[in-house]
C-alpha cells in the first residue's frame, strides 16, 4: 500500500506544482477524516466518564471563554478541547509522513504547529459552545446534536486553515531512498 502511495505521490509531482498540491489536498481530506472521526468518537465517549459527566453542571467563565450549565459547562468545554488537541496530534503526524511526505524537523515544526493550534482551538472554544448554546436556545437542535453541529462547523474552519499552513510547514520532502540500500 505505501509503495502505490509513493508511486501516485511520484506522478502526481511528475505532472507539476499545482497537480501535485492537488493529490496533497486529497490525502489532506483522507487525514482530515481519520482526525474528525478521532475527534467525534472522543466527543461523545468522553462525556460518559463520570468525573466528566459531572463538571457538565459546572458554569465555566473564564476570559473570552463562557460555557453556561445549558452549553454544557466545564465539562463541555474539557471535552471539545481535548478531543480537538488529540485529533490534530494525529493529524499533524499523518500530515508530515503520509500527506506531504516531509522529513520537517519535528522540533522546529511541532511547535509552530503547536502554537497555530492552540490559537485555532482558543477561536474554536470559543465558537463551539457559543454555537451550540445558540442552536439548543433557538430550539433548533438538541443537545447531542448541537455539540456535534457545533464541532463540524469548527472543524470545517480548521479543515481550511490547516491546509495552507501544513504545506508550508512540511515543505521539507523526504529524501529518496535507493531501492538498493533499502535490501
Amino acid at each position: 500500500m505505501a509503495k502505490k502511495l509513493n508511486d501516485i505521490d511520484k506522478a502526481a509531482a511528475e505532472k507539476g506544482s499545482a497537480v501535485k498540491t492537488v493529490w496533497q489536498f486529497v490525502k489532506f481530506i483522507f487525514v482530515s477524516l481519520i482526525a474528525m472521526i478521532v475527534q467525534f468518537a472522543l466527543l461523545n465517549l468522553l462525556p460518559l466518564i463520570p468525573a466528566i459527566k459531572d463538571l457538565y453542571s459546572t458554569e465555566f467563565n473564564w476570559w473570552v471563554f463562557t460555557s453556561t450549565v445549558a452549553a454544557g459547562g466545564l465539562g463541555y468545554f474539557i471535552v471539545n478541547n481535548t478531543a480537538n488537541i488529540i485529533a490534530q496530534i494525529v493529524a499533524f503526524f499523518v500530515n508530515r509522513d503520509k500527506t506531504f511526505n516531509s522529513s520537517a524537523n519535528v522540533a522546529i515544526t511541532l511547535p509552530i504547529y503547536i502554537v497555530f493550534t492552540i490559537a485555532l482551538i482558543c477561536f474554536s472554544a470559543w465558537l463551539n459552545p457559543t454555537l451550540k448554546d445558540v442552536f439548543v436556545s433557538k430550539g433548533w437542535m438538541g443537545d447531542s446534536l448541537a455539540a456535534n453541529a457545533a464541532t463540524m462547523i469548527c472543524s470545517a474552519v480548521q479543515f481550511f486553515l490547516y491546509f495552507p499552513v501544513d504545506k508550508i510547514l512540511f515543505r521539507k520532502p523526504k529524501e529518496e531512498v535507493s531501492e538498493t540500500s533499502a535490501e
